[in-house]
């Protein structure tokens, strides 16, 4: 059994742990975890950059990549708290986004700014327990290849944004966009679609 196995499997030293690396009640990393552990356990390609005005509140127990050249502008937050976080080679993470594993991000992929994607929820069905309190329900968001995804856009958890697929400003996407589409709204939906045959982009 693995020392991760040992430490997930006795509730007692995982909060011991836990509260090793996390002050209590916070989403930060303590500081000789973001200075000393991390860089045993992520990984950063050559020539990536991460801005010196981000917030990286990633932790060892879950994933945290950066692929080659891609960038995480100023004033962007990245957790992994709850999943990994999984960023491709050539993608621009631009500038105010808001990133919350589980998420994948491929390759040559365009985040303006002010995005929100999380793959995290918080449960509240029991009325007679703080939201704060209750568990919470993850699902992974996946941007393939040569996607762009506008200013302002929210994803949901679970959600998929398919290859070369365009999200217009200010959507919120609650649905699977399929490859080579634009989609735009709240909620978003496919308003063109690229016709291969023609070689053109048409209206839905």
């Amino acid at each position: 059994m693995s020392l991760a196995e040992k430490i997930k499997g006795n509730p007692g030293l995982k909060k011991i742990v836990h509260r090793m690396l996390l002050p209590k009640a916070e989403a930060r990393p303590r500081l000789w975890v973001r200075i000393i552990l991390n860089r045993f356990f992520h990984k950063r390609g050559s020539g990536s950059k991460i801005r010196f005005r981000t917030r990286i509140d990633v932790l060892p127990f879950n994933q945290f990549v950066l692929g080659r050249n891609s960038i995480i502008e100023d004033f962007s937050t990245i957790n992994n708290g709850v999943g990994d976080v999984l960023i491709g080679d050539n993608s621009l993470i631009g500038m105010g986004n808001v990133i919350i594993g589980p998420v994948k991000i491929g390759n040559n992929v365009i985040f303006a700014q002010n995005i929100v994607a999380s793959g995290l929820n918080h449960q509240y069905q029991d009325t007679e327990v703080a939201i704060l309190n209750q568990p919470v329900n993850t699902a992974q968001i996946v941007v393939e290849d040569d996607c762009w995804i506008a200013a302002n856009v929210v994803l949901t958890a679970g959600v998929t944004i398919g290859k070369h697929a365009v999200i217009g400003a200010g959507s919120v996407v609650t649905k699977d966009v399929p490859p080579f589409s634009v989609a735009t709204g709240n909620p978003a939906r496919v308003i063109k679609k690229y016709n291969a045959n023609i070689a053109q982009w048409e209206r839905v």
